[in-house]
């Protein structure tokens, strides 16, 4: 088995879309006006309208009301990714931080106010 993808369903798909390509610089695959995918090496990142749930089941999803997933993208230097984010996000709820499991960490919220750490590795310091 291999995790394929992580899905954010929204109610402004060229939003988010044109957020996380900021964020990433990653231009997104656009397979459908409802439908987007930025593809990295470690898996995908897909984005689709809320106008799609009731494909699946009807209220079975909702945008912005996520509280319980933060998605993770591991950077080479987290303080140096803060500097640049400045003119892409609005929403910090944090500055660089060292984390008790080793990591430097940097937490933020998408327009939809999904959460999003951005971290570097920081070495052992016991």
């Amino acid at each position: 088995m291999q995790l394929a993808a992580t899905r954010i369903f929204t109610d402004n798909v060229d939003t988010l879309v044109s957020f996380y390509e900021a964020l990433t610089g990653i231009t997104a695959a656009r397979l459908h006006p409802m439908f987007a995918e930025l593809r990295t090496p470690a898996g995908t990142l897909a984005i689709a309208s809320t106008a799609t749930v009731p494909l699946m089941r009807e209220g079975i999803a909702k945008a912005g009301a996520n509280h319980s997933v933060i998605l993770d993208f591991r950077v080479a230097d987290v303080d140096a990714t803060y500097l640049a984010l400045q003119s892409v996000v609005t929403d910090f709820v944090n500055e660089p931080t060292d984390m008790p499991w080793g990591n430097r960490s940097l937490l933020l919220k998408d327009p939809d106010g999904n959460l999003i750490n951005f971290f570097t590795p920081i070495p052992d310091i016991r």
